[in-house]
């Protein structure tokens, strides 16, 4: 059985087998429930979201936020202090002055660099969130979409699916007995498949430059911004990430985007293993993925 619904900005698809066809319905459907609801939680552009709530008052007094909410949080938090600050859900105002993220009504354009202490962003042991600073705004689209197949997958299995698939616009985790092949887009021209990779119970997350192919036929600048500069990422045009968990593969792509080859001991110490490519048109494949990754001809 194979559903598929537009969430977190792009289309989810997921997929199961092995199971009555009641009880495969009554899974997907609880499967879509836990994405919506990240999706709910955890949109900037949704007012009500826990994000935006952040965003608006968390300076001004702790937010209590959702369960899941405060996990991505937390995680993106580790990262940040993981890779020096290269992971940063601080960006907010850089997006928005790409035009990439809105500005709210009242809402005035902040410096692009900004929250790259971890500190800045309190978790509080009641469950709340407190801003240090009245700079911080925040976006956890770097991480909530892995985040949310995670869950996704969780849910899968705890209603007794054997074997599925969750796939959030290219961030996706595969389980159950049997592999499945996948094909990554060249990030140079993303009409064309660059490679194919097998997955067994693992996930997959790949970042990469914009793609509107109702515009062009070329990508255009990436959506991931290096802290540092307060910029897009430049010199790694596109990434994927293998890694135990989609949450962990969907942050890792930012990292190895905007740093390359640097990523190699965090990348080791979560089990993962990356592809990216360069502006030069070099593909860079760690060693223990060698194997597993068939480039196209």
């Amino acid at each position: 059985m194979r559903r598929a619904r537009p969430l977190l900005g792009t289309f989810v698809e997921i997929a199961v087998a092995g199971a009555p066809p009641a009880e495969m319905e009554a899974a997907v459907e609880a499967a879509f429930t836990a994405v919506a609801t990240v999706h709910r939680l955890m949109s900037f552009h949704d007012e009500a979201s826990d994000i935006s709530r952040l965003n608006r008052s968390a300076f001004d007094h702790p937010v209590a936020v959702h369960r899941w909410t405060f996990e991505v949080l937390d995680a993106a938090l580790e990262f940040h202090r993981r890779s020096a600050g290269v992971f940063d859900i601080g960006v907010a105002p850089a997006l928005q002055a790409l035009g990439l993220l809105p500005l709210r009504d009242g809402e005035t354009p902040l410096p692009s660099a900004v929250a790259k202490d971890a500190d800045a962003i309190a978790l509080l042991s009641d469950g709340t969130v407190r801003f240090r600073d009245c700079a911080v705004r925040i976006d956890v689209g770097g991480i909530a979409k892995g985040y949310a197949v995670d869950r996704a997958v969780e849910v899968l299995r705890h209603c007794g699916m054997g074997e599925g698939v969750v796939n959030a616009g290219g961030d996706l985790a595969v389980f159950g007995p049997h592999p499945h092949a996948i094909h990554i887009r060249d990030p140079r021209r993303p009409q064309r498949p660059m490679c194919e990779v097998g997955l067994r119970d693992t996930a997959l997350a790949s970042s990469a430059g914009r793609f509107d192919p109702l515009a062009s036929s070329e990508p255009v600048a990436s959506a991931v911004i290096d802290p540092r500069s307060g910029a897009p990422v430049h010199g790694v045009v596109g990434a994927t990430v293998r890694a135990p968990t989609c949450v962990v593969a969907d942050a890792l792509t930012k990292i190895v985007m905007a740093t390359g080859e640097g990523a190699g001991p965090l990348m080791e110490s979560y089990g993962a293993s990356a592809l990216f490519v360069t502006e030069a048109g070099g593909v860079h494949v760690t060693a223990d993925w060698q194997d597993g990754v068939h480039l196209a001809a």
